[in-house]
């Protein structure tokens, strides 16, 4: 075989000769507004290859830190052995984001080491396009006339699946909409004002009401009376007169109530064809979840909070659900959600994919949706954010058009860069700068072993 103008036989570039390829440094980058606070994660190699991650939005740097000592010096293309060592580091909801984010990370760089794009190394195509659910908020007090108009701003923007809130929010300022112990009402209010003002030198000032809604739903005892059922019922009524009955419409946010609230809103929602209720319970709750699913024939999702495909498992097996709805930064990652995706084909579920976060997780999930046969939308926070799609540079542009995304064939995720100039404009408050140094963690040690 001849060689060619490279040295290799063939001339055949494998672009780094991935065998000797190892992880020499990790940095990160935290951004707010994008449109949550995302931190960006890039692992260096004692090559010119770079690997693009990101933590869980909303999460905290230090799950990616602690993972750095067990990193150094491993090559990134062994994904499955690394991913084996450092799962028992993760955890639900935003705890899964130090794992999960270095898993993207190290699938980025095997990609760019071996010159394929992510998905072909899951196995290939079922599709050659992404569909993408545009999540919408709007300004100001909401009712259904002006949240079906911004609704359909999105549908005139290409979007074929449409997501909003619905739910016991929007009651908080409707007296006699609402039941519950007296005084936990207006601490579910300066929540609200919470979260418009998070500022850390804040948070005391709203502790009562931060610790009164982590009360798990059951336990709240917050009922909607009829009044409020009405209202919420012709706020959906008058949506769907604005965006009409032909394409998907899913709501997410109904409140912390249990199931017996569950119930009675899922039968008023039953005519306005929803595509689901999405997080309606705590995903623990798998009897809650078969109850609700034997009440009502809207469909139930929920999914964005679980770790690991395992734990996936007892809600599936209950078929309780119709769509599960794992988001990449929490569940362990690229493989771990084409394998949760696969098992719940199994269970006659489909897979939406959550995803409020920067271009690096959208591409990430957009590789593994591509790759799962099962799967149904990719969500989208950031329509409104002009700058979301500058964070990387890539050779798509847009990354969303009308409504999809076309995964490129470049190698890896199809990143080429980070854009640090658009990424320092938008540094969160709290970062001392980007890529700062991380060395304080080369060495942190522990006996990981978890048996004798």
């Amino acid at each position: 075989m001849e060689k060619g103008n490279d040295g290799i036989a063939g001339g055949f570039n494998r672009n780094s000769a991935p065998s000797q390829l190892r992880i020499t440094d990790i940095r990160f980058a935290k951004i707010a507004g994008a449109p949550m606070d995302c931190i960006m994660i890039k692992i260096l190699t004692n090559s010119e290859l770079e690997g693009y991650g990101e933590i869980r939005d909303w999460s905290s740097e230090t799950y990616g830190l602690m993972l750095k000592s067990r990193l150094i010096g491993e090559n990134p293309c062994n994904i499955d052995k690394i991913f084996r060592r450092i799962k028992q580091f993760g955890g639900h909801s935003r705890q899964g984001g130090g794992v999960s984010g270095i898993e993207l990370a190290l699938w980025d760089l095997a990609g760019k080491a071996y010159g394929v794009p992510v998905y072909q190394m899951l196995g290939g195509k079922f599709r050659d396009k992404v569909r993408v659910y545009s999540d919408t908020d709007c300004e100001g007090k909401p009712d259904g006339k002006k949240m079906g108009e911004a609704l359909k701003k999105r549908m005139g923007l290409g979007f074929t699946f449409l997501k909003m809130d619905w739910g016991v929010e929007q009651l908080l300022g409707e007296k006699g909409a609402l039941c519950a112990p007296l005084g936990y009402i207006d601490e579910l209010k300066q929540y609200q004002e919470y979260m418009n003002d998070s500022a850390p030198e804040n948070r005391d000032k709203y502790k009562r009401a931060y610790d009164v809604i982590n009360i798990a739903h059951p336990f709240t005892q917050l009922q909607i009376t009829e009044k409020g059922l009405d209202i919420l019922e012709d706020y959906l009524a008058t949506v769907r007169s604005v965006i009409g009955y032909d394409i998907p419409l899913a709501v997410d946010h109904c409140g912390h109530i249990g199931v017996t609230e569950c119930i009675k809103l899922a039968k008023r929602a039953e005519k306005y064809n929803l595509a689901w209720l999405e997080d309606i319970l705590p995903w623990q709750m798998t009897e809650a979840y078969k109850t609700l699913s034997c009440s009502s024939a809207v469909p139930l999702c929920t999914g964005e909070d679980i770790y690991l495909k395992e734990n996936f498992r007892p809600i599936l097996e209950s078929s309780a659900l119709s769509v599960i709805h794992p988001d990449i930064l929490t569940s362990g990652g690229i493989l771990e959600t084409k394998k949760i995706g696969d098992m719940a084909q199994d269970h006659g579920a489909a897979m939406a994919i959550h995803m409020a976060e920067t271009p690096i997780a959208c591409l990430a999930a957009a590789h593994t949706a591509v790759a799962t046969e099962n799967f149904l939308a990719l969500e989208f926070h950031s329509v409104d954010i002009p700058w979301w799609k500058d964070l990387v540079k890539t050779g798509m542009d847009p990354i969303i058009k009308d409504g999809f995304i076309e995964v490129s064939d470049a190698p890896g995720l199809g990143i080429e860069a980070l854009n640090d100039e658009v990424i320092r404009e938008h540094i969160h408050p709290s970062s001392d700068g980007i890529w700062v140094s991380t060395d304080e963690w080369n060495h942190e040690w522990s006996h990981d072993r978890l048996w004798s």
